[in-house]
């Protein structure tokens, strides 16, 4: 079972929820369904019976205005951080408070890229080196580009192209499930058009794929 159902009522779930945030609002500040949101409300309301009435009156109440003195401070909170550690926080960590604080970020990496991010927070947070940059997207293309390159040395050793099933090597394997992957989601029109075009610049041909049987292995 998940760490968070065993954990449920999640106590900063359920106090965004109690100052006014819908739990799609709230799903996507932790980046989980909303069904796990939904679950924990859920024991929440069990829990405390007023709660369902102080979200309707947050809910319908006249926004605080934003950013708050506890924002701010939260904000000199993950710059400390960031400072001392020499690394932003991870949303991965084992380390609850940090997980936390990445959230955070991802909140404000999200207004920045909405045009919605206030200039108290924008000044603060120019202070920490490519905290708008989304790592996990970075990592994520160098990957592809990784393997890109990998199958253009595959093609240019005179190899068919890589198959993901009847393979001779975890090589071919590997790339072969790579490019099944980027022509299913060319099909589905999900294909970055960038990544197309380089698809097409440095493979031709990798749409159709091979033309030509090979025997299956015994």
């Amino acid at each position: 079972m998940d760490r968070r159902l065993r954990r449920a009522p999640d106590a900063e779930w359920v106090l965004m929820y109690r100052l006014g945030l819908s739990r799609k609002r709230i799903a996507d500040l932790v980046r989980v369904p909303p069904a796990a949101v939904g679950y924990h409300l859920v024991i929440a309301r069990r829990q405390d019976p007023e709660l369902e009435a102080a979200h309707q009156a947050a809910a319908g109440a006249v926004p605080v205005p934003h950013p708050s003195t506890r924002d701010l401070s939260r904000m000199d909170e993950v710059i400390a951080w960031v400072s001392a550690e020499g690394r932003l926080p991870e949303d991965r960590s084992g380390d609850r408070g940090e997980r936390s604080m990445a959230r955070w970020l991802s909140g404000r990496r999200r207004e920045a890229g909405e045009g919605k991010l206030d200039p108290a927070y924008s000044e603060g947070l120019a202070r920490v080196p490519g905290w708008a940059e989304n790592h996990r997207n970075v990592a994520d293309e160098s990957r592809w580009r990784d393997r890109l390159a990998q199958l253009v040395e595959f093609r240019q050793e005179g190899h068919d192209w890589p198959r993901h099933h009847d393979y001779d090597s975890e090589r071919e394997h590997t790339l072969g499930v790579w490019i099944h992957t980027q022509r299913y989601k060319h099909r589905r029109r999900e294909l970055d058009r960038a990544k197309v075009k380089l698809l097409n610049a440095a493979l031709p041909g990798w749409q159709t794929g091979r033309t030509r049987g090979r025997p299956r292995r015994q």
